[in-house]
């Protein structure tokens, strides 16, 4: 059987997006085999790290598991929604309570509130079962043509095609996602109704705070704000730290993608993309990061390059961000 897999090749190289949809729409169906919300887990882990590949369209399974992880504890642990199979009770979510249990964290932590060196362990352990019970299964659903792998290197390929298409119907793609993986939560866990876990889906990613970024982007840069250019006061409500490209798309922070804002522009930008000129300004900026070649920022910066915050660009407006905002 497929989950058993420790290595799977790709079948084609190139697909068109007809197929890719119609392989999706199994996927995301209950006609896949896959029984369980890993599926969606996936799915999601590939989005938010959509803009982290590498050059090959490579990423790491450390990057997917760290993805993964946040997506249970938050639903598992804040939300107490334990079942997330059917049949017996999934993997992921023994390793969850344990941890849990074992470090005596309370229902109301998220994920990006655990110390780092419990987030580490929790990662390992999470990784494992992914290579049991995920990469080699989902492969199978997906016929053997939307990814590679092989669990001893830790390598993971998205099949270029493929990334292109996530891409392409992002915004599409995290919609469906999260509704089919609430009715699935739904039918497995009795809960009121679907708009309920819609909710609780749609806000895994985002995280708590973005405090170290704004501390990281003061310790380098001047204290004004990146739209407009006024000085921002001090007092920590006084500076905001903005997504550039809105992280409603992105779903992920990345410090090559975040901005020191004051309150004005930050208050009246919320969830659009800014006039094309600032995108300039933000490759100018992120260039100056990467010349600094200091260890906590250059590990913030994996595989940033130019092309790729520009791609970023022009595909969110594809995916529907075409409300451009400007400074008034």
């Amino acid at each position: 059987m497929s989950y058993k897999l420790k290595i799977g090749e790709l079948k084609e190289g190139y697909l068109t997006d007809e197929e890719i949809w119609r392989i999706f729409t199994i996927v995301l169906s209950s006609k896949s085999v896959k029984s369980s919300t890993y599926k969606y887990a996936l799915i999601k882990s590939l989005i938010e790290n959509l803009y982290q590949v590498n050059e090959r369209c490579e990423l790491t399974y450390d990057q997917l598991a760290y993805a993964f992880a946040k997506i249970y504890w938050n639903l598992i642990v804040k939300h107490n929604l334990e079942n997330q199979n059917r049949g017996k009770k999934a993997k992921v979510v023994t390793i969850i309570k344990e941890m849990q249990w074992r470090h005596q964290i309370p229902s109301d932590f998220s994920f990006d509130k655990l110390n780092a060196h419990v987030q580490v362990k929790l990662i390992t352990e999470v990784k494992k079962t992914m290579k049991e019970n995920v990469f080699g299964a989902i492969y199978g659903d997906t016929r053997e043509k939307f990814y590679a792998f092989e669990h001893k290197s830790e390598y993971f390929k998205i099949n270029p095609s493929v990334y292109r298409f996530m891409l392409k119907y992002q915004r599409l793609l995290v919609n469906l996602t999260n509704y089919h993986m609430a009715a699935m939560m739904e039918q497995l866990n009795e809960v009121p109704s679907i708009n309920y876990l819609l909710g609780k889906v749609e806000s895994i990613a985002k995280r708590s705070s973005l405090r170290p970024f704004e501390n990281i982007l003061l310790n380098h840069f001047e204290r004004s704000c990146f739209y407009c250019g006024k000085a921002l006061p001090d007092g920590k409500r006084q500076i905001q730290v903005d997504h550039f490209i809105p992280w409603s798309f992105v779903q992920s922070d990345q410090l090559w993608n975040l901005v020191l804002s004051c309150n004005t522009c930050n208050s009246s930008k919320r969830d659009k993309l800014p006039k094309k000129y600032y995108l300039d300004n933000i490759i100018n900026r992120n260039e100056e990061l990467v010349d600094k070649q200091e260890e906590n920022v250059m590990n913030l910066m994996t595989n940033y390059k130019d092309k790729k915050i520009i791609l970023l660009y022009d595909y969110s407006i594809k995916n529907g961000f075409d409300t451009i905002w400007e400074r008034g």
